[in-house]
């Protein structure tokens, strides 16, 4: 007789204790190898996926996609092969399985890989569960039969909406009014998206911030960029490393607030933050060590990081440990912004978009690269001074690239 064997949310670290399940790559009564992975969920720091440390047949699935599970309670029940199950038992006394894949396990490397190559493409493939948040689109589905696997969904984050389901039944679109029976469309404040709210107010709530700008002419900076394209520095590479430069001179700005303690730690070291805007909303990768690091050498590694970004594979350890965040919201066409702190550091750098303004150079008016370069600093760490000092040699870099060899 087959054993059952219940499998629970194992323990996500980083001082997580829930996870909301994205999707299940397996549905009840597929075969399942030791290692596969079987869901996907999301914390507040990644998605990340989870493999299941039994082989056998999937008995129950404890949650549906959208739910939120708790550390250690159940999420898949496996009837276990005969046989496997002394072995699971060893395997998982010496550390392998019950882990989630990005955050570490027990077993070596290669093991892993042994036992990933060993999955059959049946074995390892398995249904992709429709992204369904609302519990109120899963009830008009069923409501009028619909197997939600075959909704497209019509936003590029790939959730399934009302608007969805009543186009795949043919019901007609709603009137948009004002009362109470208007469509609304109800996001619950999960994952990424809690983790982000929780910080930015915890942000506002615990630090004084105050924020200074300055326009630059930027048109030397352009030009470096152009000049090292093919080194692979970019724009926001150069930034990174001005900006690291600066806090090399100013490192009141690279600091820490201990309110328990009354203490001020400056760092000395730089871990650089990056704002990047996923499907999964905004977060921020983290450069270790960008002290350390060349223009080119950053440039690598933001464009590693942006990638892990946009894929929703980061690790979360990628989104901890920054010391002084760089935003770059010029992306977005606009030219400045009252950043918030990414707490519990003392300061973000925001860079505006780079557009053609008149400029004076020496006496005479000419058609200039021009930004704006805003920095809002926790005035608990320092006063204006240091912090204009700081965004005054951010702009004398951004106008004169080679400030920066002063430095070197």
């Amino acid at each position: 007789m087959n054993e059952e064997f219940v499998f629970r949310l194992p323990d996500l670290g980083e001082g997580l204790t829930e996870a909301e399940v994205v999707g299940w790559r397996v549905a009840v009564g597929d075969p399942v190898a030791v290692d596969q992975v079987v869901a996907e969920v999301e914390t507040a720091k990644a998605v990340v996926e989870v493999p299941v440390p039994y082989e056998g047949t999937v008995a129950v699935l404890h949650a549906e996609a959208g739910a939120v599970v708790a550390v250690g309670a159940p999420l898949i029940s496996v009837a276990a092969v005969p046989g496997r199950t002394e072995q699971h038992r060893t395997e998982e006394r010496a550390g392998s399985g019950n882990v989630l894949i990005g955050y570490g396990t027990g077993r070596p490397p290669a093991a892993r890989r042994r036992a990933r190559r060993s999955r059959t493409p049946e074995a390892a493939a398995g249904p992709v569960a429709p992204r369904v948040i609302s519990p109120l689109v899963r009830k008009l589905a069923r409501r009028h039969g619909l197997d939600l696997a075959t909704v497209v969904p019509g936003a590029r984050d790939g959730v399934i909406r009302r608007s969805d389901v009543e186009r795949a039944i043919g019901a007609p679109a709603p009137v948009a009014d004002t009362d109470t029976d208007a469509d609304v469309d109800v996001v619950p404040l999960r994952g990424v998206r809690r983790a982000i709210a929780d910080k930015l107010t915890r942000s506002r709530t615990e630090i004084p911030d105050a924020t200074t700008w300055v326009d630059a002419d930027a048109t030397g900076l352009v030009e470096a960029k152009d000049a090292l394209a093919d080194r692979g520095v970019g724009l926001l590479a150069l930034l990174a490393r001005i900006c690291v430069a600066g806090l090399r001179r100013f490192p009141e700005l690279n600091s820490t607030v201990d309110v328990a303690a009354g203490e001020i730690r400056r760092l000395g070291y730089v871990n650089l933050g990056f704002a990047a805007q996923t499907d999964r909303g905004l977060v921020v990768p983290v450069v270790r060590g960008a002290h350390r690091m060349s223009a080119a050498e950053l440039g690598a590694e933001l464009s590693r990081l942006a990638g892990l970004a946009r894929a929703g594979t980061l690790p979360p350890g990628a989104l901890t440990g920054g010391t002084f965040t760089l935003n770059n919201y010029g992306v977005f066409g606009v030219d400045g912004s009252n950043a918030i702190i990414n707490h519990p550091e003392a300061g973000i750098l925001g860079i505006g978009r780079i557009v053609d303004k008149p400029w004076v150079v020496d006496g005479q008016l000419a058609v200039r690269k021009v930004t704006q370069l805003s920095l809002t600093f926790d005035h608990r760490v320092c006063d204006g001074g240091a912090a204009g000092g700081f965004l005054r040699y951010v702009a004398d870099c951004v106008e004169r690239p080679t400030t920066l060899l002063a430095d070197l």
